[in-house]
């Protein structure tokens, strides 16, 4: 759970998932731009003028960003993984391998 506390504590960092062109990744960084934007309205007591200490909310909003996050990551470093054979073949074709 530390890797999110840093994207709580960074939400901008969520932007880097938008020089991507892949869709989970698209997905994950637009979750953790809105959850950013959901947590400063919280902070600042807009959607919770009382005392806002237990947050339920964040059993549920947790889990999905950890799993979008994990998606995103995952398929990235497989998409990575892909064109690098992709690249390695045609190196050998090229060599007459």
């Amino acid at each position: 759970m530390r890797f999110l506390a840093i994207l709580v504590e960074y939400p901008w960092l969520a932007v880097m998932g938008y020089r991507r062109h892949r869709t989970i990744t698209w997905i994950a960084a637009v979750a953790w731009l809105l959850y950013a934007a959901y947590e400063t309205a919280m902070r600042l007591k807009v959607l919770c003028p009382g005392e806002c200490d237990i947050r339920v909310d964040l059993l549920l909003i947790y889990p999905v960003l950890l799993a979008l996050t994990v998606a995103a990551v995952l398929d990235t470093a497989l998409a990575a993984r892909r064109a690098r054979r992709v690249s390695d073949g045609a190196d050998q074709t090229r060599r007459g391998g």
